[in-house]
């Protein structure tokens, strides 16, 4: 009698989960039915995300090469095209050159809106940081002091990629306000600091035999002059930036 009445609870219990497993179905396949659309949905995302990038590429690549044309117009707007596109690590580099542009032509006041923008757009901190030494080196000499201060005191952080370069814009910056005093620490320390180019040490140098024969009127000159020059490449925590930095990756100087 104890087998029989095993056997029935047991068929009880089986039908018991068949009708639990009947209800549970539509939401099974509800559930896997999701899982599959978020799948496709973001394979499609990600497919169209690259498409956008290739097609960034290529008109960045075409802006360039109707600049080395001449045809400055259209390698503009096929910069603008890229800005447009949602391609955010493009969007940057395009930003980047069309500030170029415009400062070549001497329109300061754009040049310097271009890099601002560019540096917001940049996910990448050594683009990023380099649209922000541009903007404030274009500013150097007709900015307020307090603004230039603000511009590139944060790219003088240890870790920043042109912490020297930024270092020694400052330096000018304070010389040109009548901060001597804290202009000479910053060229002392330049002059002698690992990792600084070769130029660098020089203008330092130059700054700070200014400073000790009294020469103030040379000061402005030597310090726009200074501005005028290509930054030099990112000085990473462990020297300067190797086979990855913006020349290598084609960003301009």
């Amino acid at each position: 009698m104890v087998d029989v009445f095993e056997e029935v609870e047991d068929q009880i219990r089986t039908e018991r989960f068949k009708a639990l497993a009947i209800k549970a179905l539509p939401w099974v396949l509800g559930v896997a039915a999701a899982a599959l659309i978020a799948a496709l949905a973001f394979w499609g995302w990600d497919s169209y995300g690259k498409s956008r990038a290739d097609k960034a590429s290529e008109t960045y690549m075409a802006a360039l090469e109707a600049a080395s044309q001449g045809d400055q117009a259209g390698a503009y707007a096929k910069l603008s095209e890229v800005v447009g596109s949602g391609a955010r690590g493009y969007k940057g580099l395009a930003l980047m050159t069309q500030g170029g542009m415009r400062m070549e032509a001497g329109k300061t006041e754009e040049a310097v809106k271009l890099w601002d923008e560019a540096a917001k757009a940049s996910s990448d901190p050594v683009l990023g940081d380099l649209a922000r030494l541009k903007s404030a080196l274009a500013l150097l000499d007709t900015a307020p002091y307090k603004d230039l201060e603000g511009r590139l005191t944060p790219l003088t952080e240890e870790k920043r990629p042109y912490r020297l370069p930024a270092r020694e814009a400052l330096a000018f910056a304070r010389l040109m306000a009548g901060k001597t005093s804290e202009a000479k620490s910053d060229f002392t320390y330049l002059s002698q600091v690992l990792g600084a180019t070769d130029g660098m040490r020089q203008r330092a140098q130059a700054a700070l035999a200014l400073i000790e024969s009294g020469s103030a009127g040379a000061i402005p000159t030597a310090a726009r002059a200074a501005a005028l020059l290509p930054p030099p490449p990112p000085q990473m925590p462990g020297g300067p930036m190797g086979p990855g930095g913006p020349q290598a990756q084609g960003i301009p100087q």
